[in-house]
């Protein structure tokens, strides 16, 4: 059995096809899997860095603008298709494939595009509750369509492609229940745990929100345990807070390696819209802050954060109209209000697939065995 994925772009995008390929070549003892990325993407340091061999195709995205400098990248973009689909054919001519999974990233286009031409057995998955563009075009000749949320079903012409699935979530998640994680974490008391992150990198805007946010909390003498992670911006941070004796109950990291312990022991969490943040919260049922970035394709982030805000599970926040002394009082209101916050935990445990690796690999099985 050969099976290919192609992603690329983001860590949202790579994440779920690596926690596939495992299980692939855990539970099929002659499985051969390759990745295949867009050449000079992130998925050339992830991907081999989880084992897998690479490929890489010559491909880059479309600019929504007519500035000349867009128009010009547009320009190369399109020479690009025609270098990607040559390069994607190559590849399939010598891996043989008996299945194509893409899952995200305009990487995905030729390669899906080009093994759907050629029968063989295709399928996409898409975190974001609406489809981006490369999605949106591979839908119409993917056999199968994987999405992370029912609302998302309406975007697609036909439906009847679609199966929700839910996005994977690593196992980590799930180790731990919240008395264990805030064992672990070494929390004794009763104070509830604040966990705000700004993505893996972090991002500024939101980081110098979090500095006041931080001193009011100092300042009120932690009425919360508090773990927050900068990113790159760990060192502006601290310099920022140099003034501040931070109690023992406030962190400020530079990156939070115990991701899974810390969200599963946290009360409330504050972070970005990302598809693959949100799966983490729906799947072990976080209530949560979400302010999505405003910087990402097709506003995609707001769009995420508000399927999980209908249904109660999260308060929104646009940037624009962000400040740390705005974030400090939501948290706080909500973390006074025990039974709002167990009602957001349970809408958001409605919203979750925590199975969503195991759909997924008996969707394209059956894909496999339909072919």
């Amino acid at each position: 059995m050969n099976v290919l994925f192609t992603c690329g772009g983001t860590a949202g995008h790579i994440n779920p096809a690596v926690a596939l390929a495992r299980m692939f070549r855990e539970r099929n003892e002659d499985c051969k899997v390759l990745f295949v990325g867009a050449k000079g993407g992130m998925e050339e340091r992830l991907v081999p860095k989880e084992g897998f061999d690479l490929e890489t195709v010559t491909i880059s995205n479309f600019r929504r603008s007519f500035s000349p400098a867009a128009i010009r990248h547009n320009l190369g973009t399109v020479k690009n298709l025609s270098v990607s689909k040559k390069e994607a054919g190559k590849i399939l001519d010598w891996f043989k494939p008996d299945l194509v999974v893409g899952t995200g990233g305009y990487a995905s286009f030729p390669v899906v595009n080009a093994a759907a031409k050629r029968g063989i057995p295709t399928a996409v998955h898409e975190s974001n509750a609406v489809p981006g563009l490369t999605t949106q075009r591979l839908s119409k000749v993917a056999d199968r369509v994987m999405v992370g949320y029912e609302e998302s079903r309406a975007h697609y012409s036909n439906p009847d492609k679609v199966v929700l699935t839910g996005t994977p979530v690593r196992g980590g998640f799930f180790k731990y229940t919240k008395a264990q994680a805030r064992e672990a974490l070494g929390i004794t008391d009763d104070r509830p745990l604040v966990l705000s992150y700004w993505g893996s990198l972090g991002a500024e805007v939101m980081n110098n929100y979090m500095v006041d946010f931080i001193r009011q909390a100092a300042k009120e003498g932690a009425p919360f345990h508090h773990i927050h992670g900068a990113g790159r911006n760990f060192e502006s941070m601290t310099q920022a807070l140099a003034d501040v004796e931070l109690p023992s109950e406030i962190q400020v990291r530079e990156y939070i390696y115990d991701m899974p312990t810390v969200m599963a022991a946290a009360d409330l969490v504050l972070c970005r819209g990302g598809a693959s943040t949100l799966s983490e919260l729906t799947a072990i049922g976080k209530p949560a802050i979400i302010v999505p970035s405003p910087n990402v394709t097709n506003n995609h982030q707001e769009k995420n954060a508000n399927v999980l805000g209908s249904q109660g599970g999260a308060v929104v926040l646009l940037e624009p109209v962000c400040t740390g002394e705005v974030l400090y009082k939501t948290a706080a209101d909500l973390l006074a209000d025990s039974a709002k916050l167990e009602a957001m935990s349970q809408a958001m445990t409605g919203l979750g697939v925590p199975e969503a690796a195991e759909k997924i690999y008996e969707t394209l099985l059956g894909l496999m065995m339909d072919d």
